[in-house]
């Protein structure tokens, strides 16, 4: 009677790629898939990211002052101080909530 072998080794197939050249693989492929914008396009959202980064830098160093000097007004004292930042915090929220309002 013949024996029978077990082997205990799986049967051969294909090896799989590492985990990571997987990514890298299918990175490339999905980055061969997009569409990119035209260096016109891109020049023009440049410029609108930077008009916007210099609006809220502004926009943000005026509060800083104003708070500024509104806490400064506090710690010194000053009624004149504390009321000039509380008028000008006033009329930026004023502002704020005119230019939201629908035509």
């Amino acid at each position: 009677m013949a024996k029978s072998r077990s082997s205990s080794t799986p049967p051969a197939t294909a090896k799989e790629p590492n985990a990571l050249v997987k990514y890298f693989q299918d990175t490339r492929a999905e980055l061969r898939r997009v569409t990119w914008p035209t260096r016109e396009e891109t020049r023009k959202l440049t410029l609108i990211i930077v008009a916007v980064t210099l609006a809220m830098a502004i926009f943000l160093g005026t509060l800083d002052y104003i708070f500024q000097g509104l806490v400064a007004g506090i710690i010194i004292g000053s009624w004149l101080q504390i009321g000039v930042s509380v008028i000008l915090f006033a009329a930026g929220v004023a502002a704020f909530y005119y230019n939201s309002q629908e035509v």
